[in-house]
């Protein structure tokens, strides 16, 4: 197998498999950074993987892992950590040489901020311009696959909620992410671009219980609930209080409606049309019903 110079990072998360998947069909090699004992069987039926064994809190690994490598894909589990986490791949990327990285972000990244994932997110990407490395900031609004969560009470109850109210935002297809992605680490011209990802609509969280209305062909409602009702959901399945009040941030950034922008960034980049909710609502029908 050709001496592969792209590094991924995330490989066993929701864009992560995405993105191995369209490295893999394209047959582009590449390197995946994955934690001892993680989940990452799956990439061992991959012959364009080669699996190596890391850690972003350990720096010796990241130097280790990095040698040779021209572009690296950043992305790393949501926690408390993330931000010191991808910092030190950063400064690792920076020490070895490494040319360009594509960092997954999130849309409405701003160091200033009221929301903290929006925060960490900028000051990465701030970190990476004041080090020189060519960047590709991938931007995405929610997520799509976030629905996911809300499959169980979706298939007994007929239900989901939200602190939303009835504001619009423009969510994104997970496959979507990955395939620009994919085009920004194995192709030129994306060096030094911001990529704001969104779908081609932007829906309220009440048309989105129309569209799976009649996608699952039965009632589907949209309850809006307060912080605290929300807040006290996620504590109870299990969420950390620090990605608790992420959330809640988050989904007051939703329903403030800075969210709800739509733009052509996967047309344009993929030349592909975007991923619509009714398309995903379609695709993923069998975990709803």
């Amino acid at each position: 197998m050709t001496q592969s110079k792209i590094l991924i990072t995330g490989a066993t998360g929701n864009v992560g498999k995405q993105l191995v998947e369209r490295m893999a069909q394209s047959d582009t090699p590449f390197k995946a950074l994955v934690r001892s004992g993680s989940n990452h069987d799956y990439l061992k039926d991959i012959p364009q993987a080669e699996i190596i064994t890391g850690d972003l809190a350990d720096k010796q690994s990241l130097a280790e892992a990095l040698k040779g490598i021209e572009k690296a894909f950043l992305l790393t589990n949501s926690s408390e950590q993330a931000e010191e986490l991808q910092l030190n791949f950063v400064n690792a990327a920076h020490e070895a040489g490494v040319k360009h990285i594509v960092k997954l972000s999130q849309f409405a990244a701003e160091v200033n901020s009221p929301v903290r994932f929006l925060r960490y997110h900028a000051k990465v990407e701030n970190r990476i311009k004041e080090l020189g490395i060519d960047y590709t900031f991938l931007r995405p609004n929610l997520y799509m696959q976030g629905f996911l969560a809300f499959k169980d009470s979706i298939k007994k109850d007929g239900v989901f909620y939200a602190s939303v109210g009835d504001a619009r935002v423009s969510i994104v297809d997970t496959r979507d992410i990955a395939a620009i992605a994919a085009r920004s680490l194995t192709e030129e011209g994306h060096e030094n671009k911001i990529y704001n990802i969104t779908s081609p609509q932007s829906l309220t969280h009440y048309e989105i219980a129309e569209i799976f209305s009649e996608v699952l062909d039965k009632k589907i409602s949209f309850i809006n609930v307060t912080d605290e009702q929300m807040a006290g959901a996620l504590k109870a399945a299990g969420f950390p209080d620090w990605q608790v009040g992420g959330l809640i941030e988050d989904y007051a950034h939703y329903a403030r409606g800075e969210a709800s922008e739509v733009y052509d960034t996967v047309k344009e980049v993929t030349g592909t049309e975007a991923i619509t909710f009714n398309r995903f609502a379609q695709d993923y029908k069998g975990l709803f019903s």
